[in-house]
């Protein structure tokens, strides 16, 4: 698909790496850290777990003066890029600075002071640090001058919520950018979040005829992961899929590492990063399921994860519906018959195991084909043979043996 383009910014160090947002860099997948910053062991822990689990950026809260304080241990023990996410007090931001840290983020709703915001820029810029703007639609209402926030939300509820709630996080988009152009800083990235998607995809729509920034994504304060998942793809896959967003966090109420992943297989499903590890798919299930696929499902995800890093793709069907043209389709599947599945690679049958048997079967041979993709003996999506459905009769849905004895009427449909 064809992507907007911007300007590019690189966030790292040689140390961590370098992960460049926007212009033709990938999209990055980013995740924030639950944890107080300045338990130095429990933040190393946590952003090493969400590393591992695929973070290209971690962000970290530093509300106090103890959380800077601990950044300088924290970034010598960790191999990813690291933001300070500021709020109210501009000190943190150039605390974290002189700390070393890989990139600011500044909420224009909290810290509006001019002679601040320049101190900030003034330090980013000697240190060639970037620096995300960060629009939220919860802080952006004045809420300090109380007349002030009478008039804003005279405005707010004037005519049509969406329309200028959106003008209004634009405008404060627009006045925090005149700040920094002033001072010919232009190592930014923006954002302008929301818990609504069609507000966010509005938004986001907007900020991108008007600026050429990178875009950093995201639903603010989306939920738990059930209905978060949900609100969040929806917004953030439709600006994805228009070629909008260099970057973007995928917010739930849980563990982060869920958000890496689902951030991830958001990307992997679009075709804007190129996929890790095996990815599978399963039927939806009905009244024709024959083996206990909800366990089966859980149970191949679980070691696909634990053994496989090539980009297969592996199918485990519940029936001879849709098993057949799965099987073909997948580099390693599986389909169910009466308690039994067929193992397929690429195509060929290679095995007919009984259901307690068809975990350990099918993990087998995807390690084999595994093996022969690294070994160059193998292309992934390729088949050997074009697989004939099965006759709904007999074993595994088979009907030809039973059939050929004539123990079996043949019928064929459409025909008398």
């Amino acid at each position: 698909m064809d992507r907007r383009t911007t300007r590019q910014i690189s966030i790292g160090s040689e140390r961590t790496g370098i992960v460049r947002i926007g212009g033709d860099a990938d999209v990055s997948v980013q995740t924030m850290t639950s944890g107080s910053t300045c338990d130095i062991d429990s933040c190393v822990a946590e952003i090493n777990r969400l590393a591992a689990a695929g973070a290209d950026i971690v962000r970290v809260a530093v509300p106090k003066r103890a959380d800077t304080e601990a950044l300088s241990e924290i970034l010598d023990q960790t191999r990813v890029p690291i933001v300070a996410d500021v709020h109210f007090h501009y000190q943190r931001a150039i605390e974290a600075v002189e700390a070393g840290i890989h990139k600011i983020r500044l909420n224009p709703g909290n810290i509006a002071d001019r002679t601040h915001v320049d101190s900030v820029i003034d330090a980013c810029a000697e240190r060639s640090i970037p620096i995300r703007i960060g629009v939220n639609e919860g802080s952006i209402i004045e809420r300090k001058d109380k007349k002030q926030r009478m008039e804003e939300l005279g405005k707010f509820f004037a005519d049509h919520r969406q329309g200028h709630l959106m003008a209004l996080m634009i405008t404060k988009l627009e006045e925090y950018l005149e700040i920094f152009e002033s001072r010919n800083f232009h190592d930014i990235c923006i954002s302008a979040k929301s818990m609504d998607a069609r507000l966010a995809i509005d938004t986001y729509r907007e900020i991108s005829k008007r600026f050429d920034y990178p875009l950093h994504l995201g639903v603010t304060h989306a939920g738990p992961r059930e209905t978060g998942a949900i609100r969040s793809i929806v917004a953030l896959g439709t600006l994805l899929a228009e070629g909008i967003g260099d970057t973007l966090r995928i917010s739930y109420a849980s563990d982060a590492a869920y958000e890496v992943e689902d951030g991830l297989e958001m990307l992997w499903s679009l075709g804007l990063r190129d996929r890790r590890g095996a990815e599978l798919i399963a039927c939806p299930t009905c009244g024709r399921i024959q083996v206990d696929l909800f366990q089966l499902v859980q149970d191949v995800r679980d070691k696909l994860a634990e053994h496989i890093e090539v980009p297969m793709k592996v199918a485990v069907m519940g029936c001879v519906v849709n098993g057949p043209g799965e099987a073909e389709g997948a580099d390693v599947a599986v389909f169910a018959g009466d308690r039994r599945g067929i193992i397929y690679v690429q195509g060929q049958r290679v095995a007919n195991v009984p259901e307690e048997e068809i975990l350990e079967r099918l993990l087998e041979e995807c390690v084999q084909f595994q093996s022969r993709v690294n070994d160059g003996e193998a292309k992934l999506g390729e088949k050997a043979v074009d697989i004939l459905p099965p006759d709904p009769i007999g074993e595994l849905g088979s009907g030809s043996g039973s059939i050929a004895k004539g123990t079996v009427e043949q019928i064929s449909i459409g025909k008398t």
